[in-house]
């Protein structure tokens, strides 16, 4: 819930618009839990404290059964650029292979930290779509869409 309400609080476009409560991130997180159906939370934690997480979604569809998405990367901006971002996209890769997916996609903010990170890691920039969802404050944010075929 704190990392939820932190990444909003710092200005992500991850669903919400401020003012972001801890009753609206619990919210989240239980219908996140609840629907671990063909979903894979991981989680990385420092001190002792929960600081990065992202999903793996296995996609539904009887015609994809060699694709998932990435969902949610967060970590809290106390712990940005030590590692949790990376480790968390590896983890969440080798699961993939493991679970027989060739094929990730994801999407993220145009040009923003997350889609740094992606392109370092290799994901292949597909294209941006502009004014597709809204920062917190409610002013439009660009996405761009990501693939990566795991071998």
């Amino acid at each position: 819930v704190d990392l939820l309400v932190d990444a909003v609080e710092a200005g992500a476009a991850v669903n919400f618009i401020w003012p972001m409560t801890r009753a609206k991130a619990e919210k989240w997180w239980d219908r996140a839990f609840t629907s671990l159906s063909g979903r894979l939370i991981f989680v990385a934690e420092l001190d002792g404290r929960i600081d990065g997480t992202v999903q793996l979604v296995m996609a539904p569809q009887e015609n994809q059964p060699h694709r998932a998405d990435l969902a949610k990367m967060l970590v809290h901006r106390r712990a940005r650029r030590q590692g949790l971002g990376e480790a968390l996209m590896k983890a969440a890769e080798e699961a993939a292979k493991s679970a027989g997916r060739t094929l990730l996609v994801l999407d993220a903010v145009t040009d923003g930290d997350a889609a740094r990170l992606y392109e370092r890691l290799g994901w292949i920039r597909v294209g941006d779509v502009p004014d597709f969802a809204l920062y917190p404050d409610g002013s439009f944010c660009s996405t761009t869409y990501y693939y990566r075929r795991l071998a």
